[in-house]
Parts: structure tokens; C-alpha cells; sequence
């Protein structure tokens, strides 16, 4: 069974920064055929939304327009780890943010990914 857990999530005031992790384990889960891991971001009443993905060898990345320069994404293969670095938080920044893990397609369709994190709540207070 494959699990991401992601950690990090909180409330923050606008401005401030907040970093997710999100580890992945399992038996038959290996990073290494993970063409991408990404975040997305789920508001309430609102579509899930491409944040921010980082190819096999962390060598590309790819970032939404709306985080674009604010967010950074990284991934640490040896310990089957992605971060999400988030700084200049917004309040429109607030949703459930969700690791995923694809072995290919098109980075920023949901539907590319296989593995699914349960989410973790970020709240950016104005």
C-alpha cells in the first residue's frame, strides 16, 4: 500500500511563510518511477488547482501563475520526500494542499496522478 503524508500545513498571517513535506512509503512505491511529484491546492467550492510540480531528478520545475516567484518546490529522492516552500502567503493562498505522485503525462492535469496524499489544511489569515 502506498501512502503520502503531508505535514506542515497551519495558519499563518499574510506575508508569512509556511513549508509542507510530504513523504511517501509503501512497498511498491518507488520514487524513482515518479516522472513527476506535484502539489495541488483545493479551496472550498473550488476545482482542485495545479500548484506546483518537480520532474525525476528535481532538475525542472513548474509552478501555477498564482504562485509563481512565491512558491518553490523540491523533492529529496533519497528519503522519497517533496517540499513546497511557500512564502509572501496570500489569503487566497487558503485550501487543502495535496501531494501526488505521477510516472507521466501532462504535470498540471490531476488525472496524470496515481498517488494521493490526504491533504493538509493551509489558512492564511489577512
Amino acid at each position: 500500500q502506498v501512502q503520502l503524508v503531508e505535514s506542515g500545513g497551519g495558519l499563518v498571517q499574510a506575508g508569512g511563510s509556511l513549508r509542507l513535506s510530504c513523504a511517501a512509503s509503501g512497498r511498491s512505491f518507488n520514487i524513482y518511477t515518479m516522472a513527476y511529484m506535484g502539489w495541488f491546492r483545493q479551496a472550498p467550492g473550488n476545482e482542485r488547482e495545479f500548484v506546483a510540480a518537480v520532474t525525476l531528478s528535481g532538475g525542472s520545475t513548474y509552478y501555477g501563475d498564482s504562485v509563481k516567484g512565491r512558491f518553490t518546490i523540491s523533492r529529496d529522492n533519497a528519503k522519497s520526500t517533496v517540499y513546497l516552500q511557500m512564502n509572501s502567503l496570500k489569503p487566497e493562498d487558503t485550501a487543502v494542499y495535496y501531494c501526488a505522485a505521477s510516472r507521466g503525462g501532462t504535470y498540471y492535469f490531476p488525472a496524470s496522478y496515481i498517488y494521493w496524499g490526504q491533504g493538509a489544511q493551509v489558512t492564511v489569515s489577512s
